[in-house]
């Protein structure tokens, strides 16, 4: 009877509000992030640098996300969410708007650092405020639908490409990063702390420091529970950019397909993870992290060779939006994980340290796919990423933390 009354109850005004605000947030983030998918081919033929100087962009992105990640992590157990949400935000947008006035390789580096330390920082926080303001039970199915709204701003990405970059050119299309300013003010006026992170503030007993080393790294079950999920997002965020970043490259290079038409391979493909991040976070709540995230790495693992087989535009677009379901439906969940095992002292640490080092490290299989496109051939990056959901589905079924749940 609790289960079907809680699964029917409408959602409350703030709980609306947590949603939608995290859900932009995430979107917003996810445009920023992506344009560089976008507009990688032109800042290699603008600055005359190769595929793996340009790979190494977003790897560089992705370190700026670890650091982001503790130091706004701790900051917001701390200090508060909300708060600290918005200072993420207003980070990674000013550091993408001055992209646009990028004229060397070294600044690009920079500037990606920069607008990846407020990004690593804003996802913890995002998914803190969702998992303090709904149960537990439905922590699957709305950390997938905030992750949706990533999804749409990487479709919001791929149509300013389509139009912005052949018209204006790759540096004009980093001015829109400063769109994110305007989620600031929302959710400061809106949004307000929950009443589990203030009493646990009040009574706050050790620092943040040694609470993420009391529940993160006390002994050996729970070492190896926070170092597995950090493999586990690796694997997530090297599939992730690694398919993101470089095939819309890859298929205008192989099948000629112009930007508008890597544009369109990038709908296609998210509209796919955008069902898979739905139908996924139903299951989990349902059944369980361990039989969903079984189900999803296991196809991830065999249906990517696909990809290989697309000699069409229709054949890809169909292909993309497989393989995104699976391979990126999971995304949403690994929040909903972290939030249920780890308590509200350690929550936004715990989501952005284990987030950020799965994004430093898998953000390195764009520096990696693209040595390997100058060198192998499309089958070797698939069997590259192939391994890699094997890898995390083996790491999967010996996480002590996941038991609990099944």
């Amino acid at each position: 009877m609790d289960k079907q009354t809680t699964k029917h109850r409408p959602l409350t005004r703030n709980q609306k509000l947590v949603l939608l605000s995290s859900s932009l947030g995430f979107g917003l983030e996810n445009m920023d992030v992506l344009f560089l998918s976008f507009t990688m081919s032109s800042i290699m033929a603008s600055l005359n640098i190769t595929a793996g100087a340009a790979g190494l962009i977003g790897t560089i992105t992705n370190w700026g996300m670890l650091l982001g990640g503790v130091i706004f992590g701790m900051i917001g157990d701390r200090l508060g969410r909300v708060k600290t949400f918005t200072y993420t935000i207003f980070v990674f947008a000013i550091a993408t708007a001055l992209m646009s006035t990028a004229h060397s390789i070294h600044y690009i580096y920079f500037l990606r650092f920069i607008a990846g330390i407020g990004a690593g920082g804003e996802y913890g926080l995002g998914i803190t405020l969702i998992a303090e303001a709904f149960p537990k039970k439905e922590l699957g199915r709305m950390s997938s639908i905030a992750s949706i709204g990533g999804q749409l701003g990487a479709v919001a990405a791929a149509i300013l490409a389509a139009f912005v970059v052949p018209d204006l050119g790759w540096q004009a299309l980093y001015l829109f990063g400063l769109i994110p300013i305007i989620l600031v003010f929302f959710v400061r006026r809106h949004i307000k702390e929950s009443k589990e992170f203030i009493e646990v503030k009040e009574n706050r007993e050790i620092t943040v420091r040694q609470a993420i080393k009391q529940y993160m790294f006390a002994d050996l079950k729970t070492s190896w529970t926070s170092l597995g999920l950090m493999i586990m997002t690796t694997v997530q965020i090297a599939g992730y950019f690694g398919l993101m970043n470089w095939l819309p490259s890859i298929m205008e290079q192989q099948s000629h397909l112009s930007v508008k038409g890597s544009s369109l391979w990038m709908i296609a493909t998210i509209i796919g993870m955008s069902l898979g991040m739905m139908v996924f976070g139903t299951i989990f709540d349902k059944i369980g992290p361990r039989k969903s995230f079984a189900i999803f790495l296991f196809a991830s693992a065999i249906l990517v060779y696909s990809i290989a087989l697309a000699h069409s535009t229709l054949v890809l677009l169909l292909i993309g939006a497989v393989v995104g379901f699976f391979a990126n439906g999971m995304y949403g969940g690994y929040g909903a994980i972290v939030s249920r095992i780890y308590p509200t002292e350690v929550r936004s640490s715990a989501n952005n340290i284990i987030v950020g080092v799965g994004r430093a490290i898998g953000g390195m299989s764009s520096l990696v796919i693209g040595l390997l496109m100058e060198h192998y051939s499309l089958i070797i990056v698939m069997l590259f990423l192939s391994v890699l959901y094997v890898i995390s589905f083996c790491v999967m079924l010996t996480l002590p933390g996941l038991k609990k749940f099944n």
